[in-house]
C-alpha cells in the first residue's frame, strides 16, 4: 500500500537525498524536519528496527506515536550492515546521496565501515554528519549518551535545582531535540558550502557541547570576565518567583519586561509609588532585585481571576498568556485557527492527529508527502532503484541482509 501523499508542494530541500541511520530522537528529529522540507530521507534500519518504533502509545506494534511523528516523510529500508552485502548496498546508496547522518559512537561507526574516511571514498562530496553524545577530541568520546544524562551533565537539572530547590529533568526530551536543531542547521550550512564550492565535509554535532553552548549563552554572566566577577547563572531565571502565577481561580503567565511595561503594571496593581523606586526603575536595577520584583507580581496576581487579568493586562499591552497543559493545546483558540493539529488518514493506522509544519515558506512550503512506514516498507523499492533485481532482493532477504514489507 502506497505511503505517498499526492499534491504536496515542494520544500526548500526538494532534490536533496539524505541517508539517515539515526535512532531514537536526536537524529530522527533533525531528519523529520528535513523530510518535511522536501528532502528524500531514506531511513536505514537494522533488522530489529529503530527502538523508537516501540516507544509510547501505539495501535500496531512497531508503529508507535513516536515513530508516526518522526518517521513521516521517510522511506524505511532495512540493511544489516554487519553483513558484507548489507555494507555493499549501503555503499551504493551513499553514492546516490547528498547527506549521510548517523548517531553512533565513533568506534562503532569505524567497526561497521561507515566512518567518514570510508564513506567519503564512496562519495567524495558527501555531507557526513556524526550526531554523537560527546566530541571526538575529548575523553568522553566513546561514552553512551541519552537525553537525561546530557540534561544532567550540561546543567539543565542543576538549574532546576538552583531555581526550585531540587534538581529535575525538563519534562521533554530537551537535550535530544535541541541538539537535533543544531544538527539540522549544521547539515544545512554544510550543504550551502557544498553548493558554493562543490566540497563535502564531515560535521560533528556532540550533544554535550551543544547543550552547554545553548544553556551558557545567558548563564555565563559573571564568568564571562577574567578574572571572574562571581558565579555563573542568570538570576532572573533562577528566582523561585519566576513561574506561572496563581490567580484567584487558576494560573497566569505574565511578563512585564521593559520600563514601559513595569510602569503600567505598577499602576494597574495599585502600586504607583513603585514607578519611582530605584530598585525597579531601570533594567539593570531590576536584574539585581528580581526576587523582590517577582514577589510583588506573585502577590498581585492573587487578587483577580485569570480571565480578568488577561483582559486588563492585554489592554495595557503587558505581555501575558494563559497557562496550558499539553491537553489544553488541542482547544487553544490560536492553534485551532492555524490548524496546528489537523486530522489525517494513515493507510494502516487509521485516523491520526498530525502536527503541521510550524514555519512558512511562500514558495516552497513542503509538508506531509509520505506517511510513516512500517519497517522495511521501502526496502524493495530503494534496492530496485540501486539496480538490484527482484531475484537479488529476494536472496538478500532470505539471508537476513534486508527485510521488505512483505517479509
Amino acid at each position: 500500500m502506497s505511503q505517498e501523499i499526492a499534491n504536496c508542494p515542494p520544500g526548500p530541500l526538494t532534490g536533496v537525498r539524505v541517508i539517515d541511520l539515526t535512532t531514537v530522537m536526536f537524529g530522527p528529529y533533525c531528519t523529520q524536519i528535513m523530510g518535511e522540507m522536501g528532502a528524500d530521507v531514506i531511513k536505514v534500519e537494522s533488522p530489529e528496527g529503530d527502538i523508537g518504533r516501540q516507544t509510547g502509545a501505539f495501535r500496531t506494534r512497531g508503529m508507535s506515536a513516536a515513530h508516526l511523528m518522526k518517521g513521516r516523510n521517510k522511506r524505511s529500508v532495512v540493511l544489516d550492515l554487519k553483513q558484507p552485502d548489507g555494507l555493499e548496498a549501503m555503499k551504493r546508496l551513499a553514492q546516490t546521496a547528498d547527506v549521510f547522518v548517523h548517531n553512533m559512537r565513533p568506534q562503532a561507526a569505524r567497526k561497521l565501515g561507515i566512518d567518514y574516511e570510508s564513506v567519503s571514498t564512496w562519495k567524495p562530496d558527501i555531507v557526513y554528519a556524526a550526531a554523537t553524545g560527546f566530541g571526538e577530541d575529548g575523553p568522553y568520546a566513546e561514552r553512551p549518551a541519552y537525553d537525561d544524562l546530557i540534561q544532567g551533565m550540561s546543567g539543565v537539572a542543576g538549574l532546576y535545582g538552583m531555581a526550585a530547590g531540587e534538581p529535575r529533568y525538563a519534562p521533554t526530551v530537551m537535550a535530544d531535540k535541541t541538539s537535533g536543531l543544531f544538527l539540522l542547521y549544521s547539515i544545512s550550512m554544510a550543504l550551502f558550502h557544498r553548493e558554493r564550492t562543490g566540497e563535502g565535509q564531515k560535521v560533528q554535532v556532540p550533544m554535550f557541547e551543544c547543550m552547554v553552548s545553548f544553556l551558557m549563552n545567558e548563564h555565563m554572566q559573571e564568568r564571562t570576565f577574567e578574572p571572574s566577577q562571581g558565579e555563573a547563572g542568570y538570576q532572573r531565571l533562577l528566582t523561585p518567583h519566576r513561574r506561572p502565577y496563581p490567580t484567584a481561580d487558576g494560573y497566569l503567565c505574565v511578563m512585564p519586561y521593559n520600563n514601559r511595561h513595569w510602569q503600567r503594571f505598577f499602576e494597574l496593581v495599585g502600586r504607583p509609588e513603585l514607578v519611582g523606586d530605584e530598585r525597579f526603575s531601570q533594567q539593570s536595577a531590576r536584574s539585581k532585585n528580581i526576587d523582590a520584583l517577582y514577589a510583588i507580581v506573585a502577590e498581585s496576581m492573587l487578587s483577580r481571576p485569570t480571565a480578568e487579568w488577561i483582559a486588563l493586562l492585554g489592554k495595557a499591552d503587558i505581555p501575558c498568556g494563559q497557562m496550558n497543559t499539553p491537553e489544553d493545546l488541542f482547544d487553544e483558540p490560536h492553534l485551532k485557527a492555524v490548524e496546528m493539529f489537523p486530522k489525517i488518514e494513515h493507510p494502516t493506522e487509521g485516523t491520526l492527529r498530525h502536527i503541521k509544519v510550524p514555519v512558512k515558506f511562500d514558495k516552497t512550503p513542503g509538508g506531509l508527502h509520505r506517511h510513516a512506514e512500517s519497517l522495511g516498507a521501502s526496502s524493495a523499492e530503494v534496492l530496485s532503484e540501486l539496480g538490484y533485481s527482484a531475484e537479488a532482493i529476494a536472496e538478500l532477504e532470505q539471508r537476513g541482509v534486508t527485510r521488505t514489507a512483505e517479509g
